[in-house]
């Protein structure tokens, strides 16, 4: 028995599929054709990195015996690594707090903890310079890596908004009868917020963390402006050598940069993927 006709496909239909396909295709192009460009130029044997001369791969280890340019790359990764864990926790207890409590001036805390994500980074990046002055901490001589704690404080100040923001829209969806379930079967608080809440909670809290990671990975304008000296991470570097022009070691250097933000994606993505039911 037939459910139902598929109608013929005029060229209305065939006119649509055509403006939606080719729309896909420059939406793809103009997102991933300078990556394929960069990443292509990086295996460029020229060092005006404008035409292609051959194909080689010298300019890796160029960029390997850049001893600035690996400092600061190291920095960035510091940076990124030690801010994800500050912001993913805060991030995590905020946006708990406001799915899961009601209390007064919750509408004001909110916009206040949403204004890192709304306001200029431009005019973010000014204040945080004023209060790291302020309180001495950008003049003060410390040595390497306590001199990257303004940096990872104003990373973490900007970046655990938008873990709250993720983390509270995945709990949005959690079935509350789950928790009265484990609380009634004798469970105490911090065990039902383990084996209820958090299983729930981990994708979510998995795809904060990558965000926080890869905004703090590419930020220049906070970053510059709560940089002291000797705390130069891999974007500001990579300003100050652009305006001499792009040569292929920061491209080598920027494909390095992408291939670890792809693994992290990927790492991510594993994670947060639910275990198979085991089959009885």
């Amino acid at each position: 028995m037939v459910l139902f006709n598929r109608a013929p496909q005029g060229p209305l239909e065939y006119g649509r599929r055509l403006w939606l396909k080719a729309l896909l295709f420059f939406t793809f192009f103009f997102l991933y054709a300078p990556i394929v460009v960069l990443i292509a130029f990086s295996f460029n044997d020229s060092k005006r990195n404008t035409t292609w001369q051959g194909l080689t791969t010298k300019y890796y280890g160029v960029a390997w015996n850049n001893p600035d340019l690996i400092q600061a790359f190291t920095n960035s990764l510091i940076i990124a690594f030690v801010q994800t864990i500050f912001a993913t926790v805060i991030g995590a207890m905020v946006g708990l707090l406001l799915w899961r409590f009601r209390f007064p001036g919750k509408t004001g805390y909110e916009g206040v903890m949403m204004l890192p994500i709304v306001i200029p980074e431009i005019s973010m990046g000014v204040a945080l310079m004023a209060f790291f002055f302020k309180i001495g901490w950008l003049t003060s001589d410390v040595s390497w890596p306590f001199n990257l704690g303004p940096i990872i404080v104003a990373h973490i100040a900007f970046s655990f908004p938008f873990v709250a923001v993720v983390v509270r829209s995945r709990m949005v969806g959690f079935n509350m009868q789950l928790e009265e379930a484990s609380r009634d079967l004798g469970a105490n608080l911090w065990q039902t917020f383990w084996k209820v809440i958090f299983p729930f909670m981990k994708p979510g809290l998995i795809a904060g963390a990558l965000l926080a990671f890869t905004l703090s990975l590419d930020d220049f304008v906070i970053t510059y402006f709560s940089s002291g000296p000797g705390s130069v991470t891999f974007p500001v570097k990579v300003y100050s050598l652009v305006r001499r022009g792009v040569t292929p070691d920061i491209n080598a250097a920027s494909t390095v940069l992408i291939l670890i933000t792809v693994i992290a994606t990927i790492i991510a993505m594993k994670l947060q993927a639910q275990p198979k039911a085991s089959k009885g």
